[in-house]
């Protein structure tokens, strides 16, 4: 089973957490907004229950004590589940109702149903976002000439005419780009 990175927990723990909030924020946003269309919310209701469940996770993450037994995303599924039905009480007792009126709570997708298709949509979404955020960090040339051969298997010799660099110079792209990356998911998808 894939793991939340235990060490961004407990640097949300710290005195200044604002960098590792930001990490969070972004790595765990995009799979948030997932659960929130699975039960058909679309903007601006989306965006509400994952602002709510935001607020909830300030509150108990500072003393949130991490069990390697125990799913984080499981824990975070239940927060979303408990918003959702929040916001479905507050939408009723004022008497309107959303798209997501006739959805069951029971059709929220439950992670333990098939475990590996979770796995697998939690990787997708943290690889992708660690990319996106990761590309930021490099320059443009060292980072297409990476995803040039790694993403799209080109020959470096390819790639370095198309860029104007040396052979070498692609390899040490690709080595720093992967290097970084690996550095970013530590912990996240062991």
């Amino acid at each position: 089973m894939q793991t939340t990175r235990v060490s961004l927990l407990l640097r949300l723990r710290q005195p200044e957490p604002e960098i590792a909030w930001r990490r969070f924020v972004e790595l765990y946003t995009p799979l948030l907004f997932y659960w929130t269309h699975r039960v058909g919310l679309h903007a601006p209701d989306d965006a509400d229950l994952v602002q709510d469940v935001f607020a909830v996770l300030v509150r108990k993450l500072p003393d949130f004590a991490y069990d390697p037994r125990r799913s984080f995303r499981g824990w975070l599924r239940t927060i979303v589940v408990n918003q959702w039905r929040d916001q479905r009480r507050r939408q009723a007792a004022a008497g309107v109702i959303g798209a997501a009126a006739d959805v069951d709570v029971a059709e929220l997708p439950d992670p333990r149903v098939d475990e590996r298709f979770w796995e697998h949509e939690h990787r997708e979404q943290l690889v992708a976002r660690a990319l996106a955020v990761m590309k930021a960090e490099f320059e443009e040339n060292t980072w297409r000439a990476c995803w040039e051969c790694v993403v799209h298997g080109r020959a470096a010799d390819e790639v370095a005419a198309e860029l104007g660099l040396s052979r070498n110079a692609v390899y040490v792209a690709k080595c720093r780009v992967l290097r970084r990356l690996r550095q970013e998911l530590h912990g996240l998808l062991d």
